[in-house]
């Protein structure tokens, strides 16, 4: 369906010629066909995005007309799983592939043009010019292709600095099955023993994971003071220590200044702005990305505050008749109602059926809005996290308080408990979740699942203390994670809990009393606490002072809240130290700590 100037070389003067392709198109849009049954459905890029609205605004009409358009070799791939193809977790390429051309074809009767660019979106004529690659010797054609309803799926594309020596062979990024395939190719061609990944994010954690899993000796280079920075620092504190255990070098507040091959073979020479050089193999760049948007701002369509396209609730964009979805467009984020860009995999899917649903049928269908729900395995660790961070409540200006635990995944006295660090955040009147993080080895996901459903129903921490949720020692415990964040919250807030945290005060100002055995306190304790363990604290209560505030605390908070109740009443200004000494040693590790 549509004209074709399929001889139309690019190196023509014809093609060369913009006034000649526009006069092109106001002709071919003035007497295209316009007597066919169904919408004509044109979609440019896959992926997530792209692919689910095609395949949505199939089952929503047998009657349209569907057409994709990638500019790359594959319509619909696992790009979360490239970092694991590179390590070989992942054995076959294939397994990377989730749909084929002709898959769409004999499956959804959708007609997919993959190593094509539409080089120009026509918004008043309605048409497309399309670009496509016929062969090996470069040799190319154009064509038109008219639509009735537009969705935009650009994607993404991997920031690349301008550091001198970016060009050179061995540094790669990992954003397709082809970046994937070069990497794996050229740590066997050379046989190489070691890298550099550049950027502490979800990506280059998981490809330095990966990396190591094949043997190489692996250093990581991040500008700022912590990885993984949608995260709070003392959350993070477990993943540096994890990731130094492993062999691997972290460097944090580093720079990467240049990049030098002295010798061809040789290794890369990395520089950084402290002047630290670190010889390597092969480099990978991971330092985020920047959405895909020159074809949609040439056609006029409006560009948010961060960049990405703008889009309503129903993902139209500024522009009649065209929608966009995935990781160029900006979203509301369902907590703090700001406009976010988010290259998630399950937002973008979401999204391209929103966009399909409105784009073909009656139904005045709406994105609710992300919250980045995320999660990441990092050398034998699982960080997750959901909603807001309290940086970003901080940035804001919003009022929230905290809560941290640090229970095991399962009841204790069943083999194999494995600690999960847990941090809740919340709305100090109301209760409502704002957000939560979880590490550890075992069950972090499963809660912060829960607490992502929490923050979608907007429930409260009085709502997560009545969480009824699977229970057997093997799996977790009669009074989940989930209920027991609530649990504290509630107390908190009800004032039945009086909670301080050690970023938030100056230690000195407090008579700073340990709980712990003695052993415990032995082992490790605050700088000028006092200790009276919990067991022999009814009977030592007149050791304590009444006209000084007391701080108690416990290796993770729960004999400290104990501890804090009794003391209260017998009329001591009392405070538990939210975490114990166990989030305290994060937040010094993390330099979060007033001094």
């Amino acid at each position: 369906m549509g004209g074709s100037i399929m001889g139309l070389g690019l190196g023509s003067p014809m093609a060369r010629s913009s006034s000649v392709i526009h006069g092109v198109i106001r002709r071919f849009a003035s007497t295209r066909m316009v007597d066919i049954i169904g919408k004509r459905i044109a979609v440019i890029g896959g992926v997530a995005g792209g692919a689910s609205a095609a395949a949505r605004a199939r089952r929503m009409s047998e009657d349209a007309e569907i057409t994709v358009f990638e500019r790359g070799p594959y319509v619909s791939f696992a790009n979360c799983g490239l970092p694991y193809y590179v390590g070989n977790v992942i054995k076959s390429q294939d397994k990377l592939v989730l749909a084929s051309p002709e898959l769409f074809m004999k499956r959804y009767n959708i007609r997919v043009h993959t190593n094509t660019e539409v080089m120009r979106i026509d918004t008043r004529g309605k048409v497309l010019v399309v670009k496509k690659t016929s062969d090996d010797s470069g040799e190319s054609s154009v064509w038109l292709h008219p639509y009735d309803e537009l969705v935009l799926s650009p994607g993404a594309t991997a920031i690349k600095p301008s550091i001198p020596g970016i060009d050179l062979p061995g540094i790669f990024s990992i954003r397709t099955v082809p970046d994937s395939e070069h990497v794996r190719q050229y740590i066997e061609d050379t046989k190489a023993k070691s890298a550099v990944v550049v950027g502490g994010g979800f990506i280059g954690l998981e490809m330095a994971e990966n990396l190591h899993h094949l043997g190489l000796k692996t250093t990581i280079i991040e500008g700022l003071p912590q990885v993984m920075a949608p995260l709070d620092a003392e959350m993070i504190a477990p993943v540096h220590d994890r990731i130094r255990a492993s062999g691997s070098e972290l460097l944090l507040e580093e720079q990467v200044t240049s990049f030098e091959r002295k010798d061809t073979g040789g290794p890369i020479t990395v520089t950084t702005a402290a002047g630290k050089t670190i010889e390597s193999d092969i480099v990978i760049m991971s330092i985020g990305v920047r959405p895909v948007v020159d074809l949609a701002k040439a056609a006029g369509i409006e560009l948010g505050r961060k960049g990405g396209i703008s889009v309503d609730a129903s993902m139209r964009t500024s522009q009649p008749h065209i929608y966009a979805v995935g990781d160029a467009i900006e979203t509301e984020n369902v907590v703090s109602g700001e406009h976010e860009l988010v290259p998630l995999a399950g937002p973008a899917n979401r999204q391209g059926r929103v966009a399909a649903d409105n784009a073909v049928t009656d139904r005045q269908v709406r994105f609710r809005g992300v919250q980045s729900t995320s999660v990441c395995g990092v050398f034998g660790l699982t960080v997750a996290s959901t909603g807001l961070s309290e940086k970003t409540l901080k940035k804001l200006g919003r009022e929230y308080a905290k809560v941290y635990l640090h229970p095991g995944h399962h009841v204790s006295y069943y083999p194999g408990a494995k600690t999960i660090d847990f941090k809740l955040l919340y709305d100090p009147k109301s209760g409502q979740v704002l957000g939560a993080q979880g590490v550890g080895e075992e069950g972090v996901e499963r809660r912060i699942d829960v607490l992502a459903v929490a923050i979608q129903g907007k429930m409260t921490v009085f709502d997560l203390e009545e969480v009824e949720l699977c229970y057997a020692p093997a799996y977790g415990s009669a009074k989940d994670i989930t209920n027991m964040a609530g649990m504290v919250a509630a107390n908190f807030i009800r004032g039945d809990h009086p909670t301080l945290h050690a970023d938030q005060v100056q230690l000195g100002d407090y008579f700073l009393l340990d709980v712990r055995e003695q052993s415990e306190f032995q082992a490790g304790h605050i700088p000028n606490a006092t200790n009276v363990p919990l067991s022999e604290l009814r009977q030592r209560m007149d050791e304590l002072p009444l006209d000084r505030p007391i701080l108690c605390y416990c290796a993770v908070g729960q004999r400290g809240y104990n501890a804090t109740r009794a003391l209260m009443q017998n009329d001591f200004e009392v405070y538990n130290l939210s975490g114990g000494f166990r989030t305290y040693m994060a937040a010094k590790a993390a330099n979060l700590l007033l001094e």
